[in-house]
């Protein structure tokens, strides 16, 4: 292999690393993003009341 296709199969190979790197750092961003919508709206309780108790006859 001589050194002009070894640095192209380098830079290829390094640029498929950094696109993986940012794809995974937006799910990441992402991911999180839906957790703290889902904590506000667990926190947005519509019947305060409803949950606190549980009955059970065995």
């Amino acid at each position: 292999m001589d050194i002009a296709a070894l640095s192209t199969s380098l830079s290829q190979s390094a640029l498929s690393q950094a696109v993986g790197i940012r794809v995974m750092s937006l799910a990441k961003n992402q991911a999180v993003q839906q957790g703290n919508d889902m904590m506000r709206l667990l926190e947005q309780n519509v019947h305060p009341n409803l949950g606190k108790n549980l009955d059970i006859k065995i």
